[in-house]
């Protein structure tokens, strides 16, 4: 009696340092326009808030809906990603980018604002493709310098935030100055053609990372009936494909404590993000008194050194851990916002405090995103950092609920600013101390990938037995 044949296997692909070069620069133009779409909202906010005769509550209370429906989009997408694949996640996020940038454009009043606001997930998604991706990718890479820098290497890409804002604050300089502040659909409307170039690079230069393609194929394999090569794949790769569904996965045996944790953590860091970035316009204009044009270029020096504080806290992450890099950097920012807002309304003062708070605000995402990309087995790595990444939104809306409330109440702003914004930024710090360190996934390399068999010699081995 035959054995069926096997067509010869081939090796769980490497990744050229080259390639890997291309893949961080593509993710991090892609994650920089996520931002810039999501920060042109905050920007504009009180402009569309005078376009619809809005009180600056009510535009509170908008923002805090939108941020509603952005939770749900990234708690959907997440468990997508990890079936779909991680090229297919990076198109759909980006393109849902330019369907939000476009459709804002044409908006008529709150309810519209709030529904096509929820685009906005799909972009904000874009944070825990880049994680899970380049996790995988710089797993395979044949570069050693990546390799033992990978923490740092990501920092690169996640500096795209205080990028995006940057670009977000400069767009709405310029078409302010074209077209006028009221005119802010333009803004939005041509937002459309970095996000359409975007698509196109990962269209043609990305492709899926080898640990999906491969967990694709131990899919393929049971499905088949092939299940001893399934397993062995499985066990030889150290790829566990399971058959729970991956929000079942991330709340059960190591999984469960840090998605606890890092979701506590995140929420509470929102109020944070939600007030000092989102709505910083809002909060130097009315908060610390700073007119309209001296906000901006505020926002814009603060950034500028906000991205530096990406790269400081990748590298703090990968000498000395990237919990301890994100518990570090949040204390210091929340006393640093507390300062802000208790002292006086000085130009001189504010600026120097709002680009330390922003440092060490922004910072720690460098560590925190390639941490949770490493809490959680490759089956369930998407959904597990969507997940907690999705906790960003409960944090904006609670928070913003909070900020409305203290403003309705007729407290100033600078009060509700740091009630919300430094206090949650300083106990996230805290609750980040409750994390669990966890051993870095990283599958093993030069595994074969066993072939399927044709289905007709299938039949005849399972008679045969």
């Amino acid at each position: 009696m035959s054995t069926p044949t096997v067509e010869q296997p081939k090796p769980m692909a490497k990744i050229s340092a080259k390639q890997t070069v291309i893949v961080t620069i593509i993710c991090f133009v892609a994650w920089s326009i996520a931002v810039y779409d999501f920060i042109l909202f905050g920007t504009l906010l009180p402009r569309i808030e005078e376009t619809f005769g809005w009180t600056q509550s009510f535009a509170l209370l908008v923002s805090t809906l939108a941020s509603a429906a952005i939770f749900v989009v990234i708690i959907i997408f997440g468990p997508l990603v990890d079936r779909m694949g991680r090229r297919k996640g990076m198109m759909a996020s980006v393109g849902g980018t330019a369907i939000a940038g476009v459709a804002t454009a044409a908006v008529q009043g709150a309810t519209s604002v709030v529904a096509v606001r929820g685009f906005t997930g799909l972009g904000l998604a874009e944070q825990n493709v880049n994680g899970t991706y380049l996790n995988e990718v710089f797993a395979q890479t044949e570069s050693k310098k990546i390799k033992r820098n990978q923490g740092f290497f990501y920092s690169l890409v996640q500096s795209g935030w205080p990028v995006g804002a940057l670009l977000a604050a400069g767009f709405v300089a310029l078409t302010s100055y074209w077209f006028g502040a009221e005119n802010w659909r333009i803004a939005f409307l041509l937002s459309i053609i970095p996000s359409m170039i975007v698509f196109a690079l990962i269209w043609f230069l990305l492709k899926e990372t080898p640990q999906f393609t491969t967990m694709k194929r131990i899919r393929e394999l049971r499905k088949a009936g092939q299940t001893e090569e399934a397993e062995a794949l499985s066990a030889a790769t150290g790829l566990r494909v399971e058959k729970e569904v991956p929000l079942k996965r991330i709340f059960s045996g190591k999984h469960r404590r840090n998605t606890i944790v890092l979701s506590l953590a995140w929420t509470l860091n929102w109020f944070g993000i939600a007030t000092f970035s989102v709505l910083g316009t809002s909060v130097l204009e009315s908060g610390k008194g700073v007119d309209a044009n001296s906000a901006l270029l505020m926002i814009v020096g603060a950034n500028l050194v906000g991205a530096l504080g990406y790269l400081t806290h990748g590298f703090l992450g990968d000498k000395f851990g990237r919990k301890n890099a994100v518990v570090f950097g949040w204390l210091i920012s929340g006393m640093a916002f507390a300062i802000m807002m208790l002292g006086p309304n000085d130009p001189a003062f504010v600026l120097p405090l709002y680009m330390i708070g922003l440092f060490f605000l922004l910072g720690p995402y460098a560590a925190i995103m390639y941490f949770q990309a490493e809490c959680y087995d490759a089956d369930c790595r998407a959904t597990g950092s969507a997940f907690i990444s999705a906790f960003s939104q409960p944090g904006a809306v609670i928070g913003g609920f909070i900020l409305t409330a203290i403003v309705a109440a007729s407290f100033e702003f600078s009060t509700a600013a740091l009630v919300v914004g430094a206090a949650g930024t300083f106990v996230s710090g805290l609750v980040m101390l409750a994390a669990k360190k966890v051993d870095t996934d990283v599958p093993r390399e030069d595994v074969p990938i066993p072939a399927l068999r044709p289905t007709d010699e299938v039949a005849q081995a399972a008679k045969a037995q």
